[in-house]
């Protein structure tokens, strides 16, 4: 996205310049460096918990898979939105990308599936 918002001109200028676009792209960024963390974050507490902790296993898997494809499929929708029309053509990767991110909210249970898991080991441990 960073490339194309320095070489696509409207109005004589880099779309870059334009503050909304800087906006996006700064979101982006920010939920892209929080999906990082956040992923690394329950990765290392998986390492230090072990299989004991399953239920805590289980909820924080499927809620660092949520939050991330959720995040992923929004990314790509706004990349989309940068790219305008170019964004649905095969020229750009952005169609794939969306494609292949919205495969990851459906694919090895849904989101829904997702927090109904999250909410079940919730429930469980006030119980």
């Amino acid at each position: 996205v960073v490339p194309y918002i320095h070489d696509r001109k409207q109005f004589g200028q880099s779309i870059g310049e334009f503050q909304l676009i800087q906006g996006k792209v700064a979101d982006m960024y920010t939920v892209l460096q929080a999906a990082r963390a956040y992923c690394y974050t329950v990765g290392k507490n998986l390492d230090a918990l072990g299989t004991e902790h399953v239920r805590q296993v289980r909820k924080d898997c499927a809620s660092v898979i949520l939050w991330c494809a959720e995040k992923a499929t929004w990314m790509a929708g706004e990349g989309i939105q940068i790219f305008g029309g170019n964004g649905y053509i095969n020229d750009y990767p952005l169609g794939r990308l969306w494609r292949d991110a919205k495969l990851y909210e459906i694919g090895a249970g849904t989101s829904e599936i997702r927090r109904m898991l999250i909410g079940r080991e919730l429930f469980a441990e006030t119980m």
